[in-house]
């Protein structure tokens, strides 16, 4: 992960303390018209320049699951790996909320803070990140979710 490594207590130790905040990433017309063709998501509001200048938003915005598929890039970027980690699954999410567009070449970022961490079974770990997902230059952010993860410690 793009921030370091920590022995186990002292990522543990992190709970309650943001544990990192990402680079930008832009979030241009092509990004969004991959996602559209990966999952099937044509929507003119994504993938239509001309027709969505027609709405509020005066353009094209990303996908609400775009914004989100990108908090494992933006982890992987901020958040240190545990010490001795053999794997990282994505567990899901506790609550997701999306509050604001990504409008056409904007950039995100997203801060994590470490909520929750506790032993699930022998070697395995589950984290809680409350995690928000800045628009630059904006107030608002894009999303605000709790996310869920497990870490396997040890053998692979």
């Amino acid at each position: 992960m793009g921030s370091g490594t920590l022995a186990l207590d002292d990522f543990r130790g992190l709970v309650g303390q943001k544990v990192g905040t990402s680079r930008w990433f832009l979030v241009d017309q092509a990004r969004i018209d991959a996602f559209a063709e990966v999952t099937e998501d044509r929507q003119f509001i994504h993938v239509d320049p001309e027709a969505a200048t027609r709405t509020p938003f005066g353009g094209t915005i990303a996908h609400g699951y775009l914004t989100l598929s990108l908090l494992s890039a933006m982890a992987a970027d901020a958040v240190p790996a545990i010490q001795g980690a053999t794997m990282s699954l994505n567990y899901g999410f506790n609550s997701i909320r999306f509050l604001s567009p990504v409008r056409v070449d904007r950039k995100i970022r997203a801060r994590f803070v470490l909520k929750e961490m506790k032993a699930r079974d022998a070697g395995n770990w589950q984290s809680a990140f409350e995690v928000t997902v800045e628009i630059e230059g904006e107030d608002r952010p894009a999303l605000i979710a709790e996310w869920l993860t497990l870490t396997s410690l040890g053998k692979a």
